[in-house]
């Protein structure tokens, strides 16, 4: 990856996050607007691969601003690697959060980071 290609990156992915944030949001209006209960409160501890505190800071920031997740905690183990305590709703356990901000923390890498990240 280039640096050249770092503005369109960092488009397409504000593209794809604006996608994920309309979806997250018709879930929860269609949970506050029907009878019964859809969620499936948890918390879940996520391992990032965020190395500054920047892209740390942004991630725990899309996820909260993502309707149903809640950035709760950040760490950072003894190792390095910096720990993420997310609340989700409408999981249905603590891999599938993991997965998802999985997926959300590759997009964000490869937009932010200058030369891109792909793993």
């Amino acid at each position: 990856m280039s640096w050249l290609t770092w503005p369109f990156r960092l488009f397409v992915f504000s593209l794809w996050y604006a996608k994920a944030l309309v979806e997250s949001n018709r879930a929860v209006l269609k949970d506050n607007l029907t009878p019964g209960i859809d969620a499936r409160s948890g918390i879940a501890r996520v391992s990032t691969r965020c190395t500054t505190d920047t892209e740390i800071t942004v991630l725990s920031a899309l996820i909260t601003l993502t309707p149903g997740t809640l950035t709760i905690g950040t760490r950072i183990d003894d190792d390095g690697t910096r720990i993420l305590y997310v609340h989700s709703l409408y999981n249905d356990d603590a891999d599938e959060v993991r997965a998802d901000t999985a997926v959300m923390e590759s997009r964000m890498l490869h937009a932010l980071r200058r030369k891109g990240d792909r793993a």
